[in-house]
């Protein structure tokens, strides 16, 4: 998937790539194959291969809430073991980026993707522009936040990479 985005962002060269969740966890990868273009991350799923291969039910696939859907659909097995071995919290990515995150996710731990900040933080590796948004009464599909998401897209837009 990572491999598709990427030759995607090069053939639109957008100002901006904005990823939601997983898309969040694609939008990392891609930055470190090259793409040139600010990020804003909307409750990234950082860790979410790692946490979830293991409490995965027998069946194969399991079925999980698909938010962007509004249902439960079928993931196989394979997709969380090939994230289980990304390490996309490792360091922070080449180009500006901003993290927006609900304290009230309920998908995606906010403690965890705080610390992953923390430590991007304290590499001294992340660019100048470079922001973590906490949206305090923010869930995991940030719907009622779309203008604080919108605010941060148009800041990203403006930097330069």
């Amino acid at each position: 998937m990572t491999r598709v985005s990427f030759w995607e962002v090069r053939k639109h060269m957008p100002a901006v790539v904005v990823g939601s969740s997983l898309g969040a966890v694609v939008a990392l990868e891609v930055a470190r194959m090259g793409l040139r273009a600010p990020l804003v991350l909307v409750a990234p799923a950082i860790g979410f291969g790692s946490r979830w291969a293991e409490k995965l039910p027998p069946e194969d696939p399991p079925v999980f809430f698909h938010h962007g859907e509004g249902k439960e659909l079928p993931i196989h097995r394979r997709f969380f073991d090939d994230l289980a071995r990304l390490e996309e919290a490792r360091e922070p990515p080449p180009v500006p980026v901003s993290v927006v995150m609900g304290r009230q996710d309920e998908s995606v731990p906010f403690a965890h993707v705080a610390e992953v900040w923390r430590q991007w933080e304290a590499s001294g590796k992340l660019l100048e522009g470079s922001r973590f948004v906490e949206i305090p009464s923010g869930d995991h599909g940030l719907i009622e936040h779309a203008d604080a998401i919108a605010g941060e897209i148009l800041v990203a837009a403006s930097l330069r990479v």
